[in-house]
């Protein structure tokens, strides 16, 4: 849980088109981790699914701000 709300105190400073930016650089690395992986397995394949929730809380922080 601290990992989450620490990546969220660290939102607050960005602007939206920093977020932006940091979503597309990030979905990029999860497609070159994807690939990675399906050629020779990761050390650790759950980095994966934590990236993939990164983005998401990224993306929720972006609607948020639209909305708000």
């Amino acid at each position: 849980m601290s990992k989450k709300i620490d990546f969220l105190k660290s939102l607050t400073g960005l602007s939206e088109s920093d977020i932006k930016a940091k979503i597309t650089e990030d979905e990029l690395r999860l497609k070159k981790m994807q690939f990675a992986h399906a050629i020779t397995p990761l050390e650790n394949p759950m980095s994966i699914r934590a990236l993939r929730k990164d983005i998401a809380r990224l993306k929720s922080e972006l609607k948020k701000r639209a909305l708000a």
